[in-house]
């Protein structure tokens, strides 16, 4: 039993990684304006966890029975700011620094929408799809700080324009949740949704190639 990650998010493979699990990564090239466009006046959890399970079917279409038995997970971020607007990522450094201005000293809601699709015999056989809502208290960067964040180029790859595990991570003061949810995948949702999929934690912990040491 492999896992396969519809990501290509670094942050979430570091996750999996450090959590015992060498996932099988493949990019889903899902388009989400489009996927957002076909949902009518949705909740935010309702936005992430539709994006998930998009991007979970194309991986799961991409790998037209390549592997006989696998979990793919398909995973989403939003933040929730203050004022109500969800965001994804930021364009440019310039929208980056204006949801900066708005983020800082306020409390925002960093969503994380996954979906579990389990493969046996080259079709899906067991889905399940659920979504994380984290608290991030915001501190107030410099300007000078704020400068060199942007200029990384770190917040522009990353929903809310904020990291919990790089550099990001000196302007949140905290939160009130599962800190890996805020990076990007939840594990104790992913160990919930592959449950009732039929996955234990320990059978893909058997199915990773032993770490280096």
């Amino acid at each position: 039993m492999r896992l396969v990650l519809g990501s290509a998010s670094p942050a979430r493979l570091s996750v999996l990684r450090s959590a015992g699990v060498e996932p099988l990564v493949r990019v889903s090239g899902v388009d989400e304006d489009a996927v957002a466009a076909t949902l009518t006046d949705p909740t935010p959890a309702e936005l992430v966890s539709a994006l998930a399970a998009a991007k979970a079917q194309a991986v799961v279409t991409a790998l037209a029975g390549d592997l006989a038995e696998a979990v793919v997970i398909g995973c989403d971020s939003m933040l929730a700011m203050a004022d109500g607007e969800v965001v994804g990522k930021p364009k440019d450094s310039e929208q980056a620094r204006a949801r900066w201005a708005r983020m800082a000293g306020t409390t925002g809601e960093l969503l994380t929408g996954h979906a579990v699709r389990r493969i046996a015999g080259g079709e899906v056989v067991a889905s399940a799809d659920g979504a994380q809502t984290t608290r991030v208290r915001f501190g107030h960067p410099t300007e000078q700080d704020l400068d060199a964040y942007l200029a990384s180029e770190e917040p522009l790859a990353v929903a809310g324009a904020f990291t919990l595990d790089g550099l990001g991570g000196w302007f949140v003061e905290g939160i009130d949740g599962d800190p890996s949810s805020v990076i990007g995948i939840s594990l104790p949702l992913t160990r919930r949704l592959l449950a009732e999929v039929g996955v234990s934690v320990a059978e893909l912990w058997k199915a990773s190639p032993a770490p280096v040491r």
